[in-house]
């Protein structure tokens, strides 16, 4: 899919109400099963989100219940990234030294 075409089809889904994208998203996912085709796996927070979206529609909670449910899923994800990002700058920040880590002494 070229970026202008994968632009037009965010812009008309990011018009429509979140009701209407949950239906958007049923027959893509209908498609994907009909024609064999589907899409990359998501990666394991992704996946865990998209489970937990879908136990909500199932629910049957309204859709801006499910919006605030992803949106802090969303965000805690943001904030494990960072840390993970974090912890991987530490590590190299350390083999790039070539010493190995000493540990802190507590006084006694």
């Amino acid at each position: 899919m070229n970026d202008i075409f994968r632009e037009r089809i965010v812009r008309r889904l990011e018009s429509l109400p979140d009701e209407i994208t949950y239906q958007v998203l049923d027959y893509i996912e209908f498609l994907e099963a009909r024609h064999g085709t589907g899409a990359r796996e998501p990666g394991p927070l992704q996946k865990i989100a998209e489970g937990v979206q879908d136990t909500l529609r199932a629910a049957r909670l309204p859709a801006a219940a499910v919006r605030g449910t992803m949106d802090a899923m969303e965000a805690a994800g943001r904030l494990m990234r960072g840390v993970a990002a974090a912890g991987k700058a530490a590590v190299e920040e350390v083999q790039s030294s070539g010493k190995p880590p000493t540990p802190t002494q507590s006084s006694a």
